[in-house]
């Protein structure tokens, strides 16, 4: 397994990733994740449809909660065409548990706690941590990567601007 360090920082702690670095217009790879009832996932349930990757460390920490609870809100107005996608190794009870005490309900939660398949494809696999880093990934209804935001340091929120303006640019073509 590829391993890259440089790239991300946890409280200023050098952090290795693991798995390849994502490049813009390659082929967006599958993974295999758990959705809060267990049942498997993979790209192909989002066949035609932007999709919106929050990764996230874990949903029980203030950074993480604070971007997906703002992706909650974003999504309101994106319509059916664009689905926003959080990740992380969260186990889908947690996920689940965390979504309704947040109000959280415009975003999809899922668990790559089984096989940390989204983790080692996408390159977001933190190795000292055993968790996701922090990171935004638009895949275009073709299922090509179309943007990739890996947050320098864990603990700082993503450029949220930035991952909103790639998404216009891709929704309008």
């Amino acid at each position: 397994m590829q391993e890259r360090t440089g790239v991300v920082t946890f409280k200023g702690q050098p952090m290795t990733l693991l798995g390849p670095e994502l490049s813009v217009g390659q082929p967006a790879p599958d993974f295999h994740l758990v959705d809060k009832n267990l049942s498997p996932v993979n790209l192909a349930t989002y066949a035609g449809k932007i999709k919106v990757l929050n990764v996230v460390p874990s949903l029980d920490t203030p950074v993480c909660d604070q971007q997906t609870r703002k992706f909650n809100e974003i999504a309101a107005d994106l319509g059916e065409s664009v689905v926003i996608l959080t990740v992380s190794m969260d186990l889908p009870f947690a996920q689940a548990r965390w979504c309704g005490a947040a109000g959280v309900d415009r975003v999809i939660t899922l668990s790559d706690y089984q096989e940390q398949s989204f983790g080692k494809n996408y390159g977001v696999l933190i190795k000292e941590l055993k968790l996701l880093t922090r990171a935004i990934i638009i895949v275009d209804s073709s299922d090509t990567v179309r943007y990739v935001q890996i947050v320098p340091e864990i603990a700082q929120l993503p450029d949220f601007d930035d991952a909103l303006n790639a998404l216009r640019r891709i929704r309008s073509g």
